[in-house]
């Protein structure tokens, strides 16, 4: 019997609430009319500009996974675009995962180690996103109150910054104490986790609290790059690249509509649906993409059809090039989802 995936139907029922909060109030007709009249040519320079971003991604997880090994930016490049893929049609952001099972099979990197990296990552990425949204700060304070998602995002940009922050300095404390770090986990493993637990139908029970400890210092090991502050800055200075890339992604799909707003709104914009999208929802960011984004330019005064045509589009545009992309570097990995993930888990650890 299979079980119950409450992470996956509290994504759905997540995604379901934030389409519908995209879809009230909207006209189809008159969004049909926008997208109708919208310049479509503006996607081409727009999608170049985000692929310069995923390469940035690349060299950035390139230079953080050097410590433990160092590989070449274009091999890095086609593993993230399988990860993107895998986080836009697989539940759970299990894209993830997929990128880090993919390097463990091109290059031996332990799957727990390059984990803990694309962790760091993700960190760097959501300090970077709400610092858009505080560099903004005051450009918010003049929009309406009752712009739906703008009207609190102030409290929500307070909240994440302090789990943000608060996960990227426990992270580099762990990185520049690491031995300390270490007898830290070895002892709460040790205070809480079982020394064995036995599974059903396996004659020799699983050795829990040994394999704890050793995926928590592998874990660790991934956290070698950040030991650094050149390095740590380096990765810092990198995401703003990143982010700022994906923002002129937003700049250049902006012009095919009959709006304009400034780049800094645009900046406020792609951290507030970023923020959205660490919501559990439907593969894709279904409806946690759209309603903030939509909410946030209408509250700039672009009527509402044309703030849902510009979003849905862009958020097209972010997901078709890079999900074709990586499927077709998947396939050319010979990896199947199904038939492989299991085995190769088993493997990555072995």
């Amino acid at each position: 019997m299979k079980r119950f995936n409450w992470k996956l139907w509290l994504g759905l029922l997540i995604s379901a609430v934030f389409v519908y909060l995209t879809l009230r109030g909207l006209r189809l007709k008159e969004l049909g009319d926008v997208l109708k009249e919208a310049n479509y040519w503006w996607l081409i320079p727009g999608v170049a500009v985000y692929f310069m971003g995923v390469w940035a991604r690349a060299w950035r997880w390139h230079y953080l996974l050097r410590p433990l090994k160092s590989i070449p930016t274009r091999t890095m490049f086609p593993i993230v675009a399988i990860g993107y893929m895998g986080n836009n049609i697989y539940p759970a952001r299990a894209g993830e995962v997929l990128r880090a099972v993919v390097l463990k099979r091109r290059e031996g990197v332990p799957i727990s180690a390059s984990l803990a990296t694309i962790i760091v990552e993700r960190v760097f990425d959501g300090v970077v996103m709400l610092g858009f949204v505080f560099v903004n700060l005051p450009e918010l304070a003049k929009l309406t109150a009752d712009s739906g998602f703008v009207g609190s995002i102030r409290t929500l940009a307070l909240v994440g910054a302090a789990a943000f922050i608060g996960a990227l300095l426990v992270f580099l404390l762990a990185a520049m104490f690491p031995e300390r770090a270490e007898r830290i986990v070895t002892a709460l493993t040790n205070r809480f986790v079982p020394e064995s637990l036995r599974l059903p139908r396996k004659a020799e029970p699983l050795l829990l609290r040994a394999r704890v400890i050793d995926l928590s210092q592998r874990f660790l090991g991934g956290l070698e790059s950040l030991r650094s502050p050149q390095d740590a800055l380096m990765v810092f200075v990198t995401s703003v690249v990143i982010w700022l890339l994906e923002t002129g992604k937003y700049w250049f799909v902006m012009h095919a509509f009959p709006f304009e707003v400034s780049f800094f709104a645009l900046m406020l914009m792609n951290g507030i649906v970023n923020l959205s999208t660490t919501l559990p929802s439907a593969p894709g960011y279904v409806g946690t993409f759209d309603a903030p984004g939509i909410a946030l330019l209408v509250a700039y005064n672009v009527p509402r059809a044309t703030a849902a045509a510009y979003t849905l589009v862009l958020h097209a545009a972010l997901w078709f090039p890079i999900t074709l992309l990586g499927a077709y570097y998947m396939l050319r990995e010979g990896i199947h989802w199904r038939a492989d993930m299991a085995k190769l888990r088993n493997e990555s650890e072995a």
